[in-house]
């Protein structure tokens, strides 16, 4: 090979290098059996990144699609907790759930996950959710249901794209209802390991 010839490989490979780099990234999205979670979403106006989405099963129903946005890939609820920023938790409903059914599965995974003295601090906003939740019309197939945690902000839920009830102020609130999925006693521990990007384990999936 002539000395020419090997410079123009080594151009060609650089010009294949760079051309990768330069190349548009695409927006991919997750499909859990058929619910979409897009990989990035933007809350605030931070670029949040899907950690894990799995079913919550309740027997061997589907209730409901869920997925846990972060700032930053977690694997564990410390290291959530730690997490700076924005943060998402998204579901979709799979069967119709009455107000209060909804709202006593809510609240009732909340409380599991408390401490007393968090339960005594945090008391104000259970109240304040407790009435957002039992005066919704309840809960139908297809809807989402998104609860954002914006930082100056508050928690934020929003039903089918649109803002309901008043932002809730503590982080350490929000961080209570990351523990209906992700605390020592979850909802669903297989649900929890999926939001938390490990590998699905149908053995694990079952209800608490």
């Amino acid at each position: 090979m002539t000395l020419r010839q090997s410079l123009r490989m080594r151009s060609s490979a650089l010009f294949l290098v760079f051309a990768l780099l330069l190349a548009p990234v695409t927006v991919r999205a997750a499909n859990v059996d058929g619910i979409r979670f897009d990989d990035s979403v933007s809350v605030a106006g931070q670029e949040l990144k899907l950690n894990g989405a799995g079913f919550r099963f309740k027997a061997i129903f589907k209730v409901y699609a869920a997925g846990l946005y972060l700032t930053a890939r977690c694997t564990s609820l410390p290291e959530v907790l730690a997490a700076g920023g924005a943060r998402r938790v998204r579901l979709v409903l799979l069967r119709d759930v009455s107000s209060e059914e909804f709202r006593q599965a809510f609240l009732d995974g909340i409380r599991k996950n408390m401490e007393r003295s968090e339960r005594t601090r945090l008391a104000s906003q259970l109240v304040r959710l407790n009435t957002l939740l039992g005066a919704s019309a309840g809960l139908r197939n297809g809807d989402v249901l998104i609860a954002d945690w914006i930082p100056g902000l508050g928690t934020v839920f929003l039903l089918n794209g649109q803002k309901f009830g008043d932002p809730l102020p503590d982080l350490a609130f929000f961080n209570a209802i990351l523990k209906i999925w992700l605390g020592d006693k979850p909802v669903d521990v297989g649900l929890k390991r999926l939001m938390l990007g490990e590998i699905p384990d149908d053995s694990l999936r079952g209800n608490q």
